[in-house]
């Protein structure tokens, strides 16, 4: 009971603080970039400049073959887009307590604010690569269905295990310098990890299920879902229920870890 309250009062926060974290997440991307000829357009060149590798190398260079009759490029790019997202919303949002110590210090400023900020600033950046997405899709001849709403649900879950997990790691990098380092090689390792470059169908059954338990396994398989395989997010199963029974574990970890730690904040920093 006591947890519903607390979560409901910060709902009521972000509402009531929404303002704040609009001018707080423009500021932030402007900050990114700043000194730059081309300023916040960096932010949406070099991933396109990495798909645009990919589809090169792969696509011409390889010729992949097409998987599950698609071209492998928008089977690549829809697992591959979301990862942008959690890897860059994540490993900002790590840093972001540390980056704003200023603020830790005014008694008046919701220090819990400050990962999503990051998260916001990532999330205007994928919406320009889900539209991406379309266009890329039209390209090839596959125009926009009922089913690609679904994008709207798979991201609305991708935010929640991200600041879940940025609660954890953005409270414990205050006290432990060497966690920024450990959420990039979870990064690097997740990203191999995680069937975006290949295929789940590769791996003996019976091993299936464990990748299966990766999050971000139930997300990249969205994406696919909603635009290739055009399957409704209800019929997967425990695939949907391993999901948010993790991320709630670990939203749940984040909170008790973030309340437990925010009183020492102001005298570590």
């Amino acid at each position: 009971m006591r947890f519903i309250k607390s979560f409901l009062q910060f709902i009521l926060d972000l509402w009531h603080n929404r303002y704040l974290l609009w001018d707080l997440t423009k500021k932030d991307l402007k900050q990114r970039y700043l000194g730059s000829y081309l300023g916040i357009l960096w932010a949406f060149i070099q991933p396109t400049i990495t798909v645009f590798i990919f589809w090169f190398v792969f696509q011409v260079g390889f010729k992949s073959k097409p998987i599950d009759d698609f071209p492998f490029i928008l089977w690549l790019i829809c697992g591959m887009f979301p990862w942008f997202f959690f890897s860059e919303a994540w490993s900002s949002a790590t840093n972001s307590i540390v980056a704003n110590s200023f603020l830790v210090k005014k008694v008046v400023f919701r220090v819990s604010l400050l990962p999503i900020i990051q998260i916001m600033s990532a999330l205007l950046v994928n919406l320009f690569f889900v539209m991406v997405l379309f266009i890329m899709f039209a390209v090839y001849g596959y125009m926009p269905n009922i089913y690609n709403l679904q994008v709207i649900y798979y991201l609305f879950a991708l935010i929640c295990l991200t600041f879940g997990l940025s609660l954890i790691t953005s409270s414990l990098v205050i006290f432990l310098k060497d966690i920024g380092q450990l959420v990039g090689m979870i990064l690097q390792f997740g990203f191999w990890g995680t069937p975006i470059f290949w295929s789940l169908k590769i791996l003996p059954e019976q091993y299936q299920w464990i990748l299966k338990v990766n999050p971000m396994y139930y997300i990249v398989e969205g994406y696919r879902n909603s635009f290739i395989y055009h399957e409704w997010f209800w019929n997967l199963g425990y695939t949907n229920y391993s999901f948010w029974l993790i991320t709630i574990c670990i939203g749940l970890f984040g909170v008790f870890i973030f309340k437990k730690l925010r009183p020492h904040f102001a005298d570590v920093l």
